[in-house]
């Protein structure tokens, strides 16, 4: 039988993030071979994945960062079971050392993402890793990236909500205070899109359709009807597209007008907003 030290126990532990027991297990199994005991420690992973493939993993945790030039931003989700794990430093650190991996790259998808080298193993065997060392159903669930002028990352306690946010100017002396803030609506009133002009056809079409059964079931004449969903179509773009909705800090203005009074040819070019669940 191969002696298996702890030294060699403590470095397949660091490079694979997984229990002291199980290194040693995966050691002995592998009779000292270093990359056999990954690939023992990975099987470990694929067949714990496999009895979880049903579970569902509707916790985790949602991440926000931007470049340190400030001209791009990414937003990565990694999805557990328990609330418990998601809370976990070492499971944090993990998602924060994929969100910096793709922040230093910027894959452009996310399978790209998922091949990518995290400490010499990819993104997407990585995980499977974490699921051999946890024994939950972990997914690298969403990847956003932006690229602006100017991008602000928000990211709301607790780890469940993330966005970000693209302007297309710089240079503006209060730059920073309105990024932060409309990030910040972006998270609370969930816009669904930048203005009407970039909300989907498809969507324009279900909410006058919705607006026109309404209409109907209240009565209302049917030469009316169409003017009725028009109506609430204006409506829900108010209330869903970010420049038009009110802005959270003085419901008195809307966003466009926020940012009209700061320079009036700044406007958002983008927004991503990810939430658990």
């Amino acid at each position: 039988m191969t002696k298996i030290t702890a030294a060699e126990v403590n470095k397949l532990r660091k490079q694979t993030g997984a229990g002291m027991m199980d290194c040693k297990k995966a050691l002995v199994e592998s009779e000292g071979d270093f990359e056999q005991a990954i690939d023992y420690l990975r099987k470990k992973g694929q067949k714990v994945a496999s009895k979880r493939a049903d579970r569902e993993a509707s916790e985790g945790v949602v991440m926000a960062k931007i470049t340190d030039d400030k001209k791009s931003g990414c937003i990565v989700a990694i999805n557990c079971e328990t609330d418990f794990v998601a809370k976990n430093q070492d499971f944090i650190d993990f998602v924060s050392s994929v969100m910096d991996l793709a922040l230093a790259n910027s894959p452009k998808t996310i399978d790209e993402l998922k091949a990518m080298k995290l400490n010499g193993i990819s993104v997407e065997d990585t995980i499977m890793d974490q699921i051999g060392k946890i024994g939950e159903k972990i997914e690298l669930s969403c990847y956003e990236i932006i690229e602006a002028a100017k991008v602000f990352a928000y990211n709301h306690q607790g780890n469940k909500l993330a966005t970000l946010l693209g302007l297309n100017k710089d240079e503006i002396e209060n730059i920073d205070e309105i990024g932060h803030e409309l990030a910040m609506q972006v998270a609370a009133m969930a816009p669904v899109a930048v203005d009407k002009s970039d909300v989907d056809q498809n969507v324009i079409d279900k909410e006058i359709e919705i607006g026109k059964d309404l209409a109907r079931q209240e009565g209302k004449p049917e030469d009316m009807v169409e003017k009725i969903a028009i109506g609430k179509l204006n409506k829900f773009f108010k209330e869903n597209t970010l420049l038009n909705q009110q802005f959270v800090r003085d419901t008195k203005k809307t966003i466009r007008q926020y940012l009209a009074e700061n320079d009036k040819d700044l406007t958002v070019t983008e927004f991503k907003r990810v939430m658990l669940g």
